[in-house]
Parts: C-alpha cells; sequence; structure tokens
C-alpha cells in the first residue's frame, strides 16, 4: 500500500509529516530516516484504530501529474 504523505520543517528544527488522506494521522522526527519510521508507524495506527473510529473528512483527491 502506497500513502502520499507532506513533509514540513520543523521551526526548531528536525521534521514533521502529515496525512491528508488520513485525518489526524500526523507524525515528527529529528532526522527523514527517524521521520519515516514513525510515519510508517503513525499511519499503521491510524488504520488499525482510526478507520472504525474516524469519518474522513473531506472527499478532496490528490492527482500526481507529471509534467
Amino acid at each position: 500500500m502506497k500513502i502520499k504523505a507532506i513533509i514540513h520543517e520543523a521551526e526548531e528544527g528536525g521534521f514533521w509529516a502529515e496525512v491528508p488522506a488520513l485525518p489526524g494521522c500526523s507524525t515528527q522526527g529529528e532526522t527523514l530516516e527517524e521521520l519515516t519510521e514513525n510515519l510508517k508507524d503513525a499511519i499503521a495506527l491510524w488504520l488499525d484504530v482510526g478507520e472504525d473510529e474516524i469519518e474522513p473528512e473531506s472527499t478532496d483527491r490528490i492527482l500526481e501529474v507529471a509534467v
């Protein structure tokens, strides 16, 4: 399964990420490697718990376009 995440640089250092397709799914890490591992854990937890309890807030879609 592939899920897109948006990665941001944190003002205080490190990174944080959010998963638009999974409302409320976000995490942080000091390095991109740590962020990636934390993101995998956050997504897995959301899919295990969240999908039964959280209704998607939006029907927006993300389209990937090559130019």
